[in-house]
């Protein structure tokens, strides 16, 4: 705090700051770090949207992968992430770990695989995404949750891969 002594024709008066201005800084702070905080710190929609994109971008990339060694590649999801699959000559699966883009993957604390559904597939056990090297696919909706917010990755038949804002297609099957 800021007091000085200002001497009027022998008068000696005391100035400092007062109320209203200590509010006005104390506000101005708060101010400030609110809008810090809020731009280091992004949404969860933002959050939501980024990993939906990500997972896309990467699906479409294993789809083209499969077309271009010949050998098929899946995609599966647990509670904590998601990792790629291919598969041998032997047509066992095995994880894929000599690849940067599809290396084993953890979700964003809080980001969830709320749902997964492959067309004409009936719902059992741990269901898995497989891009084949003919290039043909199913139809599929992979839902992704974080909070309130949803995103939906969806696949078509011919190969188009998208994120859309909420669960895409209602019919789901719950990840467990």
């Amino acid at each position: 705090m800021r007091v000085t002594a200002i001497r009027f024709g022998g008068v000696e008066r005391w100035r400092g700051f007062t109320l209203i201005e200590m509010l006005v800084v104390l506000m101005i702070m708060g101010l400030f770090v609110g809008l810090v905080s809020a731009i280091t710190r992004p949404d969860d929609r933002a959050v939501l949207r980024l990993e939906a994109e990500r997972l896309a971008q990467l699906l479409d990339f294993a789809s083209s992968e499969a077309q271009l060694t010949g050998k098929s590649i899946a995609w599966s999801a647990d509670a904590s992430g998601y990792r790629f699959w291919r598969a041998g000559d032997d047509l066992n699966w095995a994880e894929i770990r000599d690849s940067e883009l599809l290396r084993a993957r953890s979700l964003p604390q809080g980001v969830a695989v709320a749902a997964f559904r492959v067309e004409n597939m009936r719902p059992q056990g741990a269901m898995r995404l497989e891009f084949a090297p003919q290039g043909s696919s199913l139809a599929f909706n992979i839902a992704l949750s974080l909070g309130t917010e949803h995103y939906a990755v969806t696949g078509s038949p011919v190969g188009d891969v998208r994120t859309v804002q909420g669960l895409g297609n209602t019919n789901v099957k719950p990840v467990r």
